[in-house]
């Protein structure tokens, strides 16, 4: 469909001299998602596993429950000033209409650096969860937990062409990879993984760890929650709301999960020294 890079010239510059050179970018396009016809929302992403996305983002927002509730999610209308398609818009179709929640008539604009801008407060994004992350009584050793930043690292192609994506993956709680995704948008990269997951029908998502190299948002904290993910682990800083939702919802927040060190925020019973 759409390219996830793209080469412009740039001038660099340097200590003592100055040359032109070829540079590769992250691309960044407009998702409009809509339901039986009426416009939803408007993400800033990169192109790729759209339908993955639109899976994971219905979810997080809590319009559907899991991949039974979708007919089909198609491509439609969209072109650009020659009549190509830009493939920038998607259409869902419910299985049942009648049971789309109210959430689902609010419009709203999502930035590639914050999914939840555009929301009208704090109270519509607390949103209730059919899973539970207090239910999951899994662990994870210290160890592995350590080995998943190289892990992300490793499958972010896009990244080692652009420097200027994140990426998220999500692991068993022994340090398998179930899958990974990579986007202009952290919490595109997160509703992709958790996307995959709906599609596969693995929700609740039990004794699992969702990584992230960015650093840990509410937003992202709230993501893990409607998938019933019991632990959020991230390269940098967690949020104090972040953190308060773990405290919550009893979801293990880690940050600063680098090298052999990290900071355990919220739910340090599932980590095991």
């Amino acid at each position: 469909m759409g390219r996830v890079s793209s080469r412009t010239r740039v001038r660099r510059i340097r200590p003592g001299s100055t040359d032109s050179r070829a540079d590769t970018l992250a691309v960044e396009e407009p998702l409009e998602i809509r339901i039986a016809g009426e416009s939803l929302a408007v993400t800033m992403r990169t192109p790729g596993s759209d339908i993955e996305l639109t899976h994971g983002f219905l979810l997080t927002e809590g319009i559907i429950s899991g991949a039974d509730d979708i007919s089909v999610i198609r491509y439609c209308d969209g072109v650009d000033d020659q009549g190509r398609n830009t493939y920038n818009v998607l259409d869902v179709a419910m299985r049942d209409q009648q049971s789309i929640p109210e959430t689902a008539t609010r419009n709203f604009y999502a930035t590639s650096s914050c999914g939840v801008c555009g929301k009208a407060s704090l109270d519509a994004v607390r949103l209730k969860s059919d899973h539970r992350p207090a239910d999951d009584r899994c662990t994870v050793e210290v160890g592995t937990l350590t080995g998943l930043p190289e892990q992300l690292r490793n499958a972010q192609k896009t990244f080692d062409l652009t420097g200027g994506v994140h990426g998220a993956a999500l692991f068993r709680t022994d340090g398998t990879l179930l899958v990974a995704r990579e986007d202009v948008g952290r919490h595109n990269a997160v509703d992709k993984v958790i996307g995959w997951a709906v599609q596969e029908r693995l929700l609740p998502l039990r004794e699992t760890i969702l990584m992230v190299s960015s650093r840990a948002s509410f937003e992202l904290a709230q993501k893990a929650v409607m998938a019933g993910i019991p632990i959020l682990a991230a390269v940098s800083a967690p949020s104090s709301l972040a953190v308060d939702l773990g405290n919550e919802t009893d979801l293990t927040v880690i940050g600063f999960l680098r090298g052999e060190s990290m900071n355990v925020y919220s739910g340090g019973h599932r980590v095991l020294e």
